[in-house]
């Protein structure tokens, strides 16, 4: 492999010369030449190197009893993708010399050090998922936030050049503090479901409208390519209003614990929304209540007026659809947002899409 700066000049075809020399010297048959061009061995991640996990995919497979390569650093420069890629030529027992550091582990003794390297790899990354766990735990027993901060907070800090930089005259307890209009805006859909005057739909509707996003981002098709905020749907409304972070708590798995933040609404108020919305949840009476929830495209299809997911349902005649709910999703800009389609439609084109696709 090589980075970028290198594929004009003649450092693939050196590298490739000395593995064919090397092959030929000892012998050995060279099955395939990995040419990856363009890309650098510091990535931090074998999926942004398209043929090196090929190239392990195929060790995999049994294709190979020894890797060869010209350099360590042409080979990976990132200590984790090299230890993943050493656990993987040792579990399968596979052999790997590099030419210029002088290393072979194409012997049995070699085998047996490639795959101890991997075992000793992989404890260590258990070890560390452990200590992470722990780490959570801690945090949430300290009364810190987890993950991401929700929508009505935001963090005292902010990122300026790579350094972090406090934006508040004295840093609030937890790191975070209540944002002014939308720690107004989450009072508000307290208030309103708790005393029945608002639905989720008409809810996330007003969030809209008040010109409100959901800190979650994603991609619209035939954009610009950049990452726009969400729109509220009755899904994160409600998610919102289950939230116990909003009175004060931290809950970490099934355990509450007294959060450093804050709180944005009353205990009494947060637990009759529960209320009310344990006693609206109530599912349709055309609804099978058992239903299969296998459906092709869930997750994916989309509306294509306002580009928001469509639901997928069962009925009690087991027909299955893909629809897209008056009003549920709260934005009103939609001129299809009653419509539905049998999910047999954009199935079967998905599949004859699929079965179009030919691999050379």
């Amino acid at each position: 492999m090589s980075d970028p700066s290198q594929i004009e000049g003649h450092s693939l075809d050196a590298q490739e010369r000395h593995i064919i020399d090397h092959c030929k010297a000892r012998d050995w048959v060279p099955v395939r030449i990995y040419r990856e061009e363009g890309r650098s061995a510091r990535h931090e991640a074998i999926s942004r190197r398209p043929l090196f996990k090929e190239l392990l995919e195929d060790v995999a497979k049994g294709k190979y009893d020894v890797v060869v390569i010209d350099t360590l650093d042409r080979w990976s420069r990132n200590l984790k993708v090299l230890l993943e890629a050493l656990s993987v030529l040792g579990h399968h027992g596979v052999g790997l010399v590099s030419i210029t550091e002088n290393i072979d582990y194409s012997t049995p003794h070699g085998k047996l050090a490639t795959q101890m390297i991997g075992g000793m790899a992989e404890f260590f990354s258990e070890m560390l998922a452990v200590h992470t766990k722990k780490g959570i735990e801690e945090r949430a027993r300290k009364g810190l936030h987890l993950g991401a901060i929700p929508f009505g907070y935001e963090s005292c800090w902010k990122s300026e050049g790579g350094e972090r930089v406090l934006i508040c005259d004295s840093e609030h307890p937890g790191g975070i503090h209540i944002h002014e209009t939308e720690g107004q805006a989450v009072n508000e859909l307290f208030q309103r479901y708790s005393t029945g005057t608002a639905t989720l739909s008409q809810l996330a509707g007003w969030l809209n409208d008040q010109g409100f996003r959901t800190r979650n981002r994603h991609m619209l098709q035939g954009g610009d390519g950049k990452a726009s905020p969400r729109l509220f749907t009755t899904a994160s409304v409600r998610g919102i209003l289950h939230n116990s972070f909003f009175t004060g708590k931290v809950k970490h798995k099934k355990q509450e614990y007294p959060g450093l933040h804050e709180p944005i609404v009353t205990e009494e108020t947060f637990d009759e929304v529960q209320s009310a919305m344990k006693k609206n949840s109530g599912r349709s009476a055309t609804m099978n209540p058992r239903p299969q929830r296998e459906y092709l495209l869930k997750g994916l299809i989309r509306c294509a007026w306002c580009l928001m997911p469509m639901w997928a349902q069962t009925y009690k005649n087991g027909r299955r659809y893909y629809r897209e709910h008056r009003g549920s999703r709260g934005s009103g800009a939609c001129v299809n947002s009653s419509g539905s389609i049998s999910c047999e439609v954009p199935d079967q084109q998905m599949d004859q899409l699929m079965e179009a696709i030919v691999l050379p």
